[in-house]
């Protein structure tokens, strides 16, 4: 499940590392990449909580192949792209496909671990989002640079049926394939009129909000303002999400160790404000001139979106029964999603007007209304 998470994050950051080269190719301005963002983030949402019910139902085996060979195939769709109305559809499809990804962490996880070690399983399954994050300058920073921009596209969806052919194999194990083992805990399933819910949704998608602005608008920002090339952005784009990779890890570690897996809401409040402090220096990273203290800022922010993540996820899976975990990532993640949904164009259209200091203000105070919302409804 960390791989599949990783491969997801390699097919939907292709796009967003390689931006400078496809716009300038293209023709396209940011406000319409932050349109194409949209859509692809209007199909994640839509599509998590379809995908966690659907997991919930027929299991992670047959519910996982399914869903990687569709968006395998829409990370393809992406070569015969040439301009906006091609790119959306390309990521209407992979964005529906993707939206199996955290659902399917999360079902593995519940019924296969006991709970007092399901932050950290969580942290592994999830952290693939980031390790792809990473890799992704890595290792399509070459492959473009050989084989151009369509050629990195065409890795994807290499890399997509190679683990669908993996997973074939290792998915036999049965529990993977009966809903019904997952232990029970909780009240039951989600209710829209429950504050927990609202709650939880908060502190996901807008503490993690810095996150998704890192990943799909710093490589513009770096070539934009700080002038860089597109293999100089390549060389260094994996410093930020390494930040979301660690600190998937720490904060599920602090989470099972501190806050009783996500059962103590005193030790999650002190937690959440905490992480809501450390989101703050994203505002002054457009104010920056040192090219290391940018990338720190960046490497921070994401650091700290993991922590909001884990502690949502664990907020939840305390509080509702396990038989619904995919139903509960699927909302979670697709809450994250909407968030971007409404929010990319708008930073896209900063970034034309070259409103910088706007931008990264504004992906600073998300995380300020997650806090909020969260210790209200908390009390």
């Amino acid at each position: 499940m960390m791989l599949v998470s990783t491969i997801s994050y390699v097919d939907r950051n292709t796009l967003a590392l390689l931006a400078p080269t496809i716009l300038r190719d293209t023709h396209l301005n940011n406000e319409q990449y932050g349109f194409i963002i949209s859509a692809f983030s209007v199909a994640y949402m839509l599509a998590n909580p379809v995908w966690g019910w659907i997991l919930d139902r027929i299991g992670v085996r047959i519910g996982m192949t399914g869903a990687v060979s569709l968006w395998t195939i829409a990370s393809v769709l992406h070569v015969f792209a040439a301009g906006f109305r091609s790119f959306s559809i390309a990521r209407i499809f992979l964005g529906f496909g993707e939206g199996a990804t955290f659902p399917g962490g999360l079902r593995t996880v519940v019924q296969t671990l006991p709970a007092e070690k399901r932050s950290r399983g969580t942290a592994l399954a999830y952290s693939g989002g980031s390790l792809g994050a990473i890799i992704t300058p890595i290792v399509i920073t070459p492959v473009a640079a050989v084989w151009g921009w369509q050629g990195a596209f065409w890795f994807t969806g290499v890399l997509g049926a190679g683990w669908i052919a993996l997973w074939l194999l290792i998915s036999r194990n049965p529990a993977l394939a009966r809903p019904e083992s997952a232990p029970e805990s909780g009240s039951g399933r989600p209710s829209w009129a429950d504050g927990r819910l609202w709650s939880f949704l908060s502190a996901y998608a807008l503490g993690a909000f810095p996150a998704a602005f890192v990943l799909y608008q710093s490589a513009l920002y770096l070539s934009a303002a700080m002038h860089k090339s597109q293999i100089e952005i390549g060389t260094v784009l994996w410093i930020p999400p390494l930040g979301w990779e660690v600190g998937y890890f720490f904060w599920g570690w602090i989470i099972d160790r501190f806050c009783g897996a996500g059962v103590s809401i005193p030790a999650l409040r002190r937690l959440f404000l905490l992480l809501t402090f450390l989101s703050l220096p994203l505002a002054a990273a457009s104010r920056v001139t040192s090219f290391g203290a940018a990338l720190a800022l960046l490497f921070l922010a994401m650091f700290t979106s993991a922590g909001f993540i884990i502690g949502a996820v664990a907020y939840a899976a305390s509080r509702y029964s396990m038989r619904h975990s995919g139903w509960i990532a699927g909302l979670g993640a697709g809450s994250w999603s909407a968030v971007n949904a409404l929010v990319m164009p708008g930073i896209g259209r900063l970034f034309d007007l070259h409103s910088y200091d706007a931008a990264f203000g504004v992906a600073a105070l998300f995380p300020i209304a997650g806090w909020g919302i969260w210790r209200i409804l908390n009390r």
